[in-house]
């Protein structure tokens, strides 16, 4: 037989004997095409709608498509591969779909830096990312292949959008925005560098605008009631930030009286033991009565206040600043005027924008006392506490009883707080509620790559959504991408110029376009039925296989794509589309990829490419090093060092396989200890990995085989029944390894006389009572301290154990001229003696 000497990646001579399909060597760039290729062959990854088997719905965050994939992006969906093909190989109908979240900023800034439009740099690199996401040999359905950009897919969210309009969930808004005037542009955060324009270093100023804003607050208490459903499979850490960032607060709304007015302004609190401490009050400088409040003396410093605030925007490193506006407050608790100061520091967005400030119990309120020469007052005493506030260094801001509060002196401070709201409230001046730091979702965007608001602007009928029978509302393709001069989309005529949905007449279409955080927020649906052309998704079908069993995806997305996705499904939920109140059963946050000490990054230098990776080593190691490095939740050392080791081992598994690719399994009488050794060794390995990958251990897993590896290096077979028990041993490691090195398993497994494919076999299945030893390992320890270790029949006596480890050599080193005072016996496990 004639053969071929080619090199191999690594620089090894492999020999490939023409004609026959066998390689004496491990070669991974040979093995994962062809199996590639076979898979997608035979359509084995496509899920099947309707299957009689358990469902499972598989799912890792998808990229923006941004050219290329990074280590991030292998570990995110490393790992959940892993738990697709497991989930397969234990019996369950498995949809694993990927998608491209499209639109965005980044094509922009291409398009004006490349001089190309953004859908054909978009559309390039999504090319090139599925072929390099191909030869990872992820498991996914690219039958279901869903990209945002496409009209087929956004026009369906410009249909929802069109009825939460007509339902009132939608409204449109002034809001203010960074602007470069230069530019006549508005600019995202990331395009603000140390205050100025990132294309012409020009200062930017915030700039009101009308924008459009989903009613997100609506649901500010079902998006926390129902953390309940899914606080068995959400870290911890996640629900606690979604908390955070809803900011739930019980408090009084207070009226405070304006001196000399009949009006008052209303402030809301936590802290209402503290009433009797106000000694000013604070408003935010973009409140809209601040303007009217001021007399003429003092209105050109707050205009010039408030100018230098919508300059800077709100810094909250900054220096807390004030101006006081001449207008004074009467304290409803004692009748007390308080000055009025508008602060920088004073948010409109919460509360009412009007904050009372009590400096002896609050530290920011403190710090602006103290620079502006205002009054404090000590309202809450503890034992120890000066009563001189003069030589206070900061403020007092735990628990205690109050002191100078009138009638209400003495009282703990948690029971004074609703005390006092319920004395002010049979005055008609304080109320109970509830205040939340979420803000309705900001969904406008000044730029081109995104989809459009779906509204016109009619000068007889006003703001009126599109007609759902003309959606898509479509990107025009004529656009310049400047940069400059704001929206690109408002500098075309044919997109601009549009006739009324209701009346016909000439009108104007928004110019805005979407947030690409709303494609984000409904895609999972999309994936059961992406090609449905009636509407946003087929019911049927989406009621199938929601939720989502499992989602992975980095812990930066646990406030905003991840609230969002929620509150999207409650919305469709309450729209009629599904009945799904929460869209992900499970979450796993993934950690960083860490390199050098640092996330792997193109500023800091250390980046490596998945693709150098896969040319050397191959896909497998690539995906073997990520499982084993570390537990998926904590962050991963890059180490050269390991995904050589990762290659050796699959080197080794090969060769161990490749030796015995002849043996055959079969029915086998378990006796003598040679035999019922290997069957522990294959029962206990696979209940060890078994259990590991349904708690997504994936590192202890793979230990698992590899010691398992080592022990059948070890045993060799001589018997005809150790031969057929050692092949079975063979094909239980294979398919243990399959969801972490699926090519290289599914070639030994062909090697090794299998016509079918690996990844149709079923997850192997251990009898537990094999997974027992006869004999067990007990330590011997001599006051606590271990000194040898002896086996024993399971279930031996504690006498029969003291008796043996009298007799040895190390116990006896230990207990030689000593009294033997006590013995502690664990059965099974261990034998304590005491001496003295």
């Amino acid at each position: 037989m004639q053969s071929l000497w080619v090199l191999h990646p690594r620089a090894q001579f492999l020999k490939i004997s023409l004609g026959v399909e066998k390689l004496e060597k491990y070669n991974p760039a040979e093995i994962e095409v062809k199996w590639q290729k076979r898979w997608e062959e035979k359509g084995v990854f496509k899920a099947i709608d309707f299957d009689k088997k358990p469902k499972f719905y598989q799912l890792e965050m998808f990229p923006y498509p941004s050219g290329r994939i990074h280590m991030g992006h292998v570990r995110n969906y490393t790992i959940g591969d892993a738990i697709a093909r497991y989930k397969r190989a234990k019996g369950y109908n498995v949809l694993h779909p990927m998608g491209f979240d499209a639109f965005g900023l980044p094509a922009e800034n291409a398009a004006i830096n490349n001089n190309t439009h953004p859908a054909k740099w978009t559309y390039s690199n999504i090319d090139y990312m599925i072929k390099e996401l191909k030869r990872l040999g992820f498991s996914y359905d690219w039958d279901r292949l869903v990209i945002t950009c496409d009209p087929d897919y956004y026009k369906w969210e410009q249909k929802v959008f069109i009825e939460m309009f007509k339902r009132g969930m939608v409204y449109r808004a002034k809001s203010t925005v960074n602007y470069c005037p230069s530019c006549k542009t508005v600019l995202a955060n990331e395009q603000v560098e140390d205050g100025k324009c990132w294309r012409c270093g020009s200062e930017v100023i915030q700039k009101e605008m009308d924008e459009w804003f989903l009613k997100i607050t609506d649901y500010a208490d079902q998006l926390l009631d129902d953390m309940k459903l899914i606080e068995d499979g959400w870290p911890e850490r996640v629900l606690v930030q979604q908390r955070n960032w809803i900011g739930k607060s019980k408090g009084a709304f207070v009226k405070f009286k304006i001196k000399d007015r009949d009006e008052y302004l209303e402030v809301f609190t936590t802290r209402p033991d503290t009433l009797f401490g106000v000694t000013f009050v604070s408003i935010a400088p973009d409140h809209p009565k601040l303007l009217e409040l001021v007399d003429e003396e003092h209105r050109e410093e707050i205009e010039r206040f408030v100018k230098e605030f919508k300059k800077g925007g709100r810094d909250f490193s900054k220096e807390k600043e004030g101006v006081f506006t001449g207008v004074y407050l009467i304290n409803p608790v004692n009748g007390e005027e308080v000055p009025l100061y508008a602060a920088n520091f004073v948010l409109m967005e919460y509360g009412t924008g009007v904050v009372m400030a009590v400096p002896g119990h609050d530290q920011r309120d403190f710090e602006f006392a103290r620079k502006y020469n205002l009054p404090i007052r000590k309202v809450i005493h503890r034992e120890g506490l000066s009563d001189d506030v003069d030589s206070w260094d900061s403020a007092y801001t735990e628990e205690g009883t109050l002191v100078n509060s009138a009638q209400f002196d003495g009282l703990d401070n948690e029971k004074a707080k609703w005390e006092i709201v319920k004395w002010l409230e049979q005055k008609g001046l304080a109320r109970i509620g509830y205040q939340y730091r979420l803000r309705d979702w900001n969904v406008s965007r000044q730029r081109y790559w995104g989809a459009p608001i779906p509204v016109v602007y009619c000068p007889n009928c006003g703001i009126v959504p599109e007609r759902i029978e003309n959606l898509p509302v479509k990107l025009p393709e004529n656009v310049e991408i400047t940069g400059e001069g704001g929206s690109p989309l408002s500098k075309v005529d044919e997109f601009v110029n549009t006739k009324c949905p209701v009346c016909g007449r000439d009108a104007k279409r928004e110019t805005d376009t979407f947030d690409t955080f709303v494609e984000s927020s409904w895609y999972f649906l999309r994936y059961c039925s992406p090609k449905y052309d009636k509407d946003i998704f087929e019911r049927e079908r989406a009621e199938y296989w929601m939720d989502v069993d499992q989602y992975v995806g980095g812990i930066e997305h646990a406030v905003m794509h991840l609230l969002y996705a929620r509150y999207f499904t409650k919305v469709l939920r309450d729209l009629g589309y599904i009945s799904s109140t929460e869209p992900f059963r499970r979450l796993l946050t993934q950690g960083m990829v860490i390199k050098d000490g640092a996330k792997m990054s193109k500023s800091k230098g250390n980046v490596v490419d998945p693709d150098d990776i896969i040319n050397q080593y191959g896909a497998d190691t690539a995906r073997l090093f990520i499982l084993f490095a570390a537990p998926p939740e904590k962050d991963l050392e890059w180490s050269d060092e390991g995904v050589e080791g990762a290659y050796r081992f699959l080197n080794r598994l090969w060769r161990l396989v490749y030796k015995y690719r002849d043996l055959k399994s079969g029915d086998v009488e378990i006796k003598g200890e040679r035999l019922k050794e290997l069957n522990y060794q294959i029962h206990s390995t696979i209940k060890r990995v078994s259990s590991d990958f349904e708690a997504y251990h994936f590192n202890t897993a793979i230990a698992a085989c590899m010691e398992f590896v080592n022990y059948l290096y070890d045993f060799e077979p001589r018997t005809e029944d150790e031969k057929k028990l050692y092949a079975r041993a063979l094909e239980e490691l294979l398919k243990l390894l399959s969801p972490i090195a699926p090519h290289i398993t599914e070639e030994l497994w062909s090697l090794t006389g299998h016509s079918s494919f690996l990844i149709e076999e079923k997850w192997p299945e251990y009898n537990e009572a094999f997974t027992v030893k006869d004999t067990t390992t007990i330590a011997i320890t001599v006051n606590g301290k271990l000194r040898d270790t002896l086996e024993f029949p399971r279930g031996v006596s504690e006498d029969e154990v003291f008796k043996k480890a009298l007799e040895s050599p190390k116990i006896q080193r230990h207990i030689e001229g000593k009294e033997i005072v006590k013995r502690v016996f664990v059965k099974d496990k261990l034998l304590n003696i005491v001496v003295k």
